[in-house]
């Protein structure tokens, strides 16, 4: 989901052609479409949960030949005739810190302006950053924004569906700005709905309190509301915390676990703690 370096000659490509592509947020909230690209391969050889890398062909500023960007597998369905790999993409806008000009995202408009029918080729896949614990008795943690969704739908079913039981907490965190910005929680597609007859999944959806505050305002505030429960989690050495969507997203919660923890240097021993264990993972993006 990051931008990377991407050199053309030293990476495989995979060609896909786009099956659908529709928005699934409505005209007056942030753009984002749900592509559906066929490849002509197994499914096993596109797990969901793994990243796949588009190449954008150019030219692009600065003399660059290709564009390349990591999204997430949202879902991988076999076909009759290969593999239809499902990615959450936003469409987004830059703007330069120093003339103030607003710039479409390389990667985010070309798929969003993909037609069906429209070639698109694909590096990877690459493994995910999110990895299930061996013990089913462990908790997870999991916040978001935006299309950091995406990769947590992918790791909900593997927890439910491929290992069966799951016996830890599962707790989900999800900030937006409107209701209608929960991806998978409206009426549009409610696949979280799938698991809510699990005893140990909860998700919590935090709203915007008013106009001028952001996704990652929203999760501060869920977290504030549900403190408790979450050091709680925290706190216990059977906890993996997984951080996926906008940068912004890991500042939001970060401040929230320094607030909770009674300062910089508290929790930052305990992040440390977090990470020197591999209880800490982390899929963010500018």
């Amino acid at each position: 989901m990051q931008a990377a370096e991407f050199n053309p000659a030293s990476q495989p490509t995979t060609p896909a052609v786009v099956r659908s592509n529709r928005r699934i947020t409505p005209a007056d909230t942030a753009e984002v479409r749900q592509i559906v690209l066929h490849v002509d391969a197994p499914a096993s050889a596109f797990p969901a949960a793994h990243n796949v890398g588009v190449r954008v062909p150019g030219p692009h500023p600065f003399g660059n030949r290709a564009h390349h960007r990591y999204y997430t597998i949202a879902d991988a369905r076999a076909c009759a005739d290969g593999v239809e790999l499902e990615l959450l993409v936003r469409r987004c806008f830059y703007v330069d810190e120093v003339s103030g000009e607003e710039y479409p995202g390389i990667a985010s408009n070309f798929l969003c302006d993909a037609a069906v029918g429209a070639a698109v080729t694909l590096t990877g896949p690459y493994p995910g950053a999110f990895r299930v614990p061996d013990n089913p008795y462990d908790n997870l943690l999991m916040l978001g924004t935006g299309t950091g969704i995406a990769p947590f739908r992918a790791f909900l079913r593997r927890i439910y569906e491929q290992h069966g039981e799951w016996h830890g907490k599962v707790r989900l965190y999800y900030g937006a700005r409107h209701g209608t910005e929960l991806l998978y929680m409206n009426e549009l597609n409610d696949d979280l709905a799938n698991y809510y007859d699990q005893a140990t999944f909860r998700a919590i959806r935090a709203l915007c309190a008013s106009a001028f505050d952001d996704e990652a305002d929203a999760l501060r505030d869920g977290l504030r509301d549900h403190a408790a429960e979450v050091w709680d989690l925290i706190c216990t050495p059977t906890t993996h915390v997984y951080l996926a969507g906008m940068r912004k997203i890991a500042d939001a919660f970060e401040a929230s676990m320094r607030e909770l923890a009674g300062g910089e240097a508290q929790w930052r021993a305990i992040r440390r703690e977090l990470v020197e264990q591999g209880r800490w993972s982390e899929l963010t993006y500018i």
